[in-house]
């Protein structure tokens, strides 16, 4: 009985342990909700995109890290920031464990984007900071707000 209950108990133990960041991935993929972002440019062109929203600590902290790509009209949302509320703060980003670039949109509590960090530097530790107290983030293909004609000071909105 002595050797079932230890080879149970073990097997348990292996059972739990997975390699790699493959839990990472799919555990960031499958906890967020969904967003629609909808980004209005001075111009008055409008661009929506179906992204993925972190709202909670554990979701901003993963944010899109071991994504290996990002879709052209996809991302994520982080909203609200912070996740634990209070007022907007100055936000700072990373792309440590990112494996893909990004423009980062710090939007104000007014709904308007404050700075973009475009194509930021997949892997890097460098921070990456907003400049301003922000009440969201949202994050998008490297490259996307140069091609939409996304600027600072464009209104953002989402439900």
């Amino acid at each position: 009985m002595h050797v079932r209950a230890g080879l149970a108990a073990l097997l348990l133990t292996l059972g739990g342990c997975q390699g790699g960041n493959a839990g990472n991935e799919s555990a960031s993929a499958s906890s967020t909700g969904r967003a629609q972002v909808t980004v209005v440019t001075a111009a008055g062109a409008s661009h929506r995109f179906d992204v993925d929203l972190a709202a909670t600590s554990a979701q901003q902290e993963q944010g899109l890290m071991y994504r290996p790509s990002i879709p052209a009209d996809g991302g994520m949302l982080f909203a609200p920031y912070p996740p634990d509320g209070g007022p907007p703060r100055a936000a700072r980003f990373w792309m440590k464990n990112t494996p893909s670039a990004l423009d980062i949109l710090f939007i104000r509590p007014d709904g308007t984007v404050a700075t973009i960090a475009e194509n930021t530097v997949p892997f890097s530790e460098a921070g990456v900071e907003s400049g301003e107290p922000v009440a969201a983030v949202l994050e998008l293909a490297g490259g996307r707000a140069a091609e939409l004609g996304i600027s600072p000071g464009d209104k953002v909105s989402w439900k």
